[in-house]
């Protein structure tokens, strides 16, 4: 079965094609333009591509309704474009990729696969917010947690890696990349998370604050009178590191600290301070931890940020060895000889764990 993987980012359309044994037979990330999707390069890129069996749309938000894969028809995409007041960011996107692609293989089959679902087992002691019932009750208010779909397939080929069944293993998945979010995987079950009701909660993130106090907000409504949607953009948008060391980049981030620059080295304490803190978290929600993984652009390429972390992380068993970690390229065992906990790095496959929906919701 050939699979078609459409990736909808905030700047760019990510295309995979996977073919026999899921091996990626085409590949495309075009730019994803100031009004959504570029339908003309979207065509050409698909132009001379086999066309495939089926088609597997990454969405961001799936709200109470769908916790699992589901074929897309005009009602399930209009429950979506419901749902867009929650991912106001990116919702659309997933809509206008849907849309563009459709309209170009329209006897195509699609299936939509949601970055919340994976987190739709966390308990209610880990995804119920202290607020008045009302408000949980009208407005579906709770932790739905994101980057499920990463989470999913790196705790699955951390598994795999350590050779033991999910069923055996406390994982913590660190998704690190311009956004970011670890998961509690316990079981092959999330039971924790650190993204919240949005994307906006939990770690430091490339330009999103993370974690802030919604007294803050208040004041600065109340006091400074700023209007909430500066508010949301400026926590959005600028801040995280590029508020703290002028970039969102952390290779340029690292770069200025290793220069000696004040504030590169105050934005790696802040994040390293908020990673460490956040896995500690996830161990408890987990009851220990056997398999540590990065993933995502940080986690994967930066050592640097893998060996502070760990420095700080001792006590869960973590520890890891500085060759290894200097040297790993793509999957690996970073661990160091005697450690308790495995630590792991994980190439980023979202495209993978979108084709195993497709396949197993269409049973093929």
């Amino acid at each position: 079965m050939r699979i078609l993987v459409v990736n909808a980012g905030s700047s760019s359309l990510k295309l995979r094609l996977l073919g026999a044994g899921d091996a990626i037979e085409q590949s495309a990330d075009l730019p994803a333009g100031p009004d959504g999707i570029d339908t003309a390069a979207l065509a050409g890129a698909l132009r001379d591509w086999a066309e495939p069996d089926a088609v597997g749309h990454r969405v961001v938000h799936g709200g109470t309704t769908f916790t699992g894969p589901v074929l897309i028809d005009d009602a399930v995409r209009e429950q979506l474009r419901e749902l867009t007041d929650l991912a106001p960011l990116h919702q659309p996107r997933s809509l206008a990729a849907l849309d563009a692609v459709t309209a170009l293989l329209p006897g195509v089959a699609a299936v939509a696969s949601f970055d919340t679902a994976f987190h739709a087992t966390i308990p209610a002691a880990a995804a119920t917010y202290a607020v008045p019932r009302e408000w949980r009750r009208r407005y579906a208010i709770r932790r739905y947690g994101f980057h499920g779909l990463s989470h999913a397939y790196c705790s699955r080929r951390a598994a795999a890696l350590v050779g033991r069944p999910p069923a055996d293993l406390r994982i913590i998945t660190c998704h690190l990349g311009a956004g970011a979010s670890l998961a509690a995987v316990l079981d092959g079950r999330s039971v924790d998370t650190t993204m919240g009701f949005t994307p906006l909660e939990g770690l430091v993130m490339a330009t999103r604050s993370g974690t802030v106090d919604p007294g803050l907000v208040l004041w600065l409504e109340e006091h400074e009178h700023f209007p909430p949607h500066e508010i949301a953009t400026a926590l959005e948008q600028h801040s995280g590191l590029l508020a703290l060391a002028g970039t969102g980049d952390m290779r340029e981030v690292e770069a200025a600290a290793d220069r000696g620059d004040p504030d590169a080295r105050l934005a790696i304490d802040v994040y390293i301070h908020r990673l460490a803190g956040g896995v500690a978290a996830m161990g408890a929600a987990a009851g220990g931890v056997d398999v540590l993984a990065f993933t995502g652009g940080v986690g994967e390429h930066s050592a640097a940020v893998r060996r502070r972390a760990a420095g700080r992380l001792s006590f869960l068993g973590v520890a890891i060895d500085a060759r290894r970690n200097d040297a790993v390229r793509g999957d690996g065992d970073i661990t160091a000889d005697g450690a308790s906990a495995r630590t792991l790095v994980i190439a980023a496959r979202e495209d993978l764990q979108i084709a195993g929906e497709v396949r197993g919701l269409l049973g093929r």
